[in-house]
């Protein structure tokens, strides 16, 4: 399968600090990945991409992000480490896959943007093949047409784009991204039910139109462990030792940055925090951080034993989860009761 990571940051980044320089970055992660035990498929070798904002809004540039995607194994491209030397950004999108569904080529290489938003995915739909025809016709031209590539991802993304009131604002409140995902969810679930296919599907979607991010840790099953997804957050990200060793500081109350990875970037237990499955994360443009329980069919409540006994064996099969021993590994979970930069909202 494939991993990502996103930045938000009151400063801009320097790409390398994200994507090349430390030693567990998300280019390292494409071939040495501490949570995917995928045998079948052990690297993320089938292109990648990265997508960011300008720091400084030019109006002959536009307000629209900028992509850069390949082909060739990320750890193998000089022209990304070039181009993350010298590239700045306050907001920064990077995938890595390994493909599932659609072909090697540039158009199913993530992230994918329309106007000023982007979007990437980790996971599947299961049985797409079978609901695909019912998607592209609950399309309106615009979201159909933006579609290039031939992967369930893309198609997903132009279902969210179909469920925004106008999907070529300039401009889109958290809460108009966050309805957007939550019927994007639900919409793929009926049709899901529509046609009988019973195995889960694994959405771990994020969304971005440069100022809020929307991002959600999900599978269509009551029982089963969504794909790993991580968050840190703080006020520095820094290499605190040669080779690339790099952590999170955080000297003050303050969220100068956060960070949502499929897999911690850094090697330091106390700087990542587990998000809940069946959860949706919501950055704001202030740097407010919401963790809000998706409430449908397949949700199960904190309060419910069953809750924390979900099986990680579906996931791991797709080589998108260690089991629950491993998954602990990175974070120290006593760090919860120091660090919680977020807010839990029940709707």
């Amino acid at each position: 399968m494939c991993r990502f990571v996103i930045y938000k940051g009151t400063s801009p980044v320097q790409l390398s600090h994200l994507l090349t320089r430390p030693c567990h970055s998300i280019i390292n992660q494409a071939f040495d990945s501490r949570l995917r035990l995928d045998r079948r498929r052990p690297m993320n070798g089938d292109g990648f991409g990265v997508g960011w904002y300008d720091s400084i809004y030019d109006e002959e540039l536009g307000s629209q992000p900028c992509i850069f995607t390949s082909v060739t194994p990320a750890w193998n491209n000089v022209n990304l480490t070039r181009l993350a030397e010298k590239i700045k950004s306050p907001l920064v999108f990077a995938h890595v896959r390994a493909t599932t569904a659609g072909s090697l080529s540039l158009d199913n290489c993530h992230p994918f943007v329309h106007g000023k938003l982007m979007f990437m995915h980790n996971g599947g739909i299961a049985e797409f093949q079978l609901i695909k025809r019912r998607l592209q016709k609950d399309l309106p031209d615009t979201a159909f047409d933006m579609v290039q590539g031939n992967t369930d991802s893309e198609w997903c993304f132009a279902l969210l784009l179909s469920k925004l009131p106008d999907c070529n604002a300039r401009s889109f409140a958290p809460e108009t991204l966050r309805k957007a995902m939550s019927d994007t969810i639900a919409t793929l679930n009926s049709y899901a039910e529509e046609f009988n296919i019973t195995e889960p599907s694994l959405m771990n979607f994020c969304v971005t139109d440069g100022e809020s991010v929307v991002v959600t840790r999900y599978i269509s099953s009551k029982t089963e462990e969504a794909a790993s997804l991580w968050f840190s957050s703080g006020t520095e990200f820094s290499e605190y030792a040669e080779g690339g060793h790099y952590k999170m500081s955080k000297a003050d109350k303050r969220e100068n940055i956060i960070m949502i990875a499929s897999e911690p970037l850094t090697f330091e237990r106390a700087d990542w925090m587990e998000i809940k499955t069946n959860h949706m994360v919501v950055i704001t443009p202030k740097m407010n951080l919401l963790q809000i329980p998706i409430k449908d069919q397949f949700y199960v409540p904190a309060s419910d034993p069953a809750s924390l006994t979900r099986r990680t064996e579906f996931a791991q099969e797709k080589g998108l989860l260690n089991p629950r021993k491993a998954i602990g590994t990175p974070v120290d979970k006593s760090s919860q009761n120091i660090r919680r930069p977020i807010q839990v909202q029940a709707h």
